[in-house]
């Protein structure tokens, strides 16, 4: 298991093997094209969203066949591989770094969360609505017994504050509330979800978007305390990777961030959290 690299390691890791391997493959030689650092970071936030960098070599591969066909046609050619050059080769970039999520957080109900995967981190969007309906909740979407049991304890959490939520009191009583957590690369479950969930609901109850540049981990108590959670730096990798600038963390997890690679650190502000009021204030 990789917990993943930072931008900057795949770019050397680019440009000391991958590029050459590529070159290789793709009958090129090493003065008949380069890839400039900026291209190869391009191409890494655009047009990958991976742990690793399998993904990152195909994307590089493509621009090196493509290379090929041009000089066996014998078209002008640029040897340096341009930030433009890439958007020519590979076309519209897959990624928008925050554009995504901000027009998928502008809609009250919608939060952006962190995930572990066996393949590294990855980020997740929780959403949820409400329609006519009585006391209804459903979660859907491809998670576990344990995410389920954390949506309903948020829930009850949600319920059992709403004045202090400045939540209408009823308001549970004549809709249904429906989660969704939409599946991602992979099934997820675990508790550590907990702040997401309850951060959705009161944004779609109390009608106030979460704020786009913000992603968040924790487990929750019924009192409202935030748990410490595993898989920090893989998370923060999935986070830095979608330009994501706000990372809400337990407390307790502070330790963890020591083992951030300084690059990132400098790139995200870290908000850690003991209460769910906390992760509120800051997220919404």
């Amino acid at each position: 298991f990789l917990s993943g690299y930072t931008e900057g390691e795949k770019t050397q890791i680019a440009q000391k093997y991958l590029v050459p391997r590529q070159l290789r493959e793709n009958g090129l030689k090493p003065d008949e094209i380069t890839f400039s650092d900026e291209a190869l970071q391009f191409i890494i936030r655009r047009y990958t969203r991976e742990a690793g960098v399998r993904s990152l070599e195909r994307q590089i591969g493509s621009v090196c066949r493509k290379v090929a066909v041009a000089i066996s046609e014998k078209s002008e050619f640029s040897h340096s591989i341009s930030v433009d050059r890439v958007e020519e080769f590979l076309g519209h970039p897959k990624y928008s770094d925050l554009e995504e999520i901000t027009r998928r957080t502008s809609i009250p109900g919608v939060a952006t969360g962190l995930a572990w995967t066996p393949y590294g981190g990855e980020i997740l969007f929780i959403e949820a609505t409400q329609m006519p309906g009585g006391k209804g909740f459903q979660v859907t979407g491809s998670i576990g017994s344990v995410m389920q049991e954390s949506a309903r304890a948020a829930l009850s959490y949600v319920r059992a504050h709403a004045e202090n939520l400045g939540l209408p009191p009823n308001f549970f009583d004549s809709v249904d509330i429906h989660l969704h957590i939409p599946a991602g690369s992979q099934p997820k479950d675990g508790p550590s979800a907990g702040i997401t969930i309850i951060t959705a609901l009161v944004s779609l109850i109390s009608n106030r978007p979460v704020r786009p540049e913000v992603s968040m981990t924790g487990e929750i108590t019924l009192r409202g305390q935030v748990l410490p959670i595993g898989g920090v730096k893989e998370k923060v990798l999935a986070a830095h990777r979608a330009g994501l600038k706000i990372i809400i963390l337990p407390r307790r997890n502070e330790p963890d961030l020591e083992d951030i690679p300084d690059e990132i650190r400098k790139t995200i502000e870290f908000k850690l959290v003991d209460t769910v009021d906390e992760v509120l204030s800051i997220a919404l």
